[in-house]
């Protein structure tokens, strides 16, 4: 009896060790995953007006300007998917 009460104990603190690692590691991750959207936002404000302009401006949108929002809107989509990870 003595060698299960000391396997439990064992158990228990290894079970304690991991919890308060993920609590750590979970706290850093919403910390992450804040700055990383701030970032994000600042970001896509900014494609947004500039396409709003564009399309304003010049009716359509020429295939390069085009082609470089959608990579700009690409990135922020895997940012995004970035964030989501996280939490």
């Amino acid at each position: 009896m003595p060698d299960d009460r000391l396997e439990l104990k064992g158990m228990i603190e290894q079970l304690e060790t991991q919890r308060d690692e993920l609590r750590v590691r979970l706290h850093l991750a919403k910390a992450e995953a804040r700055e990383e959207f701030e970032r994000l936002e600042k970001r896509f404000d900014h494609i947004r007006g500039r396409v709003g302009v564009l399309t304003r401006e010049m009716g359509e949108v020429s295939k390069d300007v085009g082609e470089a929002a959608r990579l700009v809107l690409g990135e922020l989509k895997n940012g995004y998917q970035r964030i989501r990870e996280l939490m």
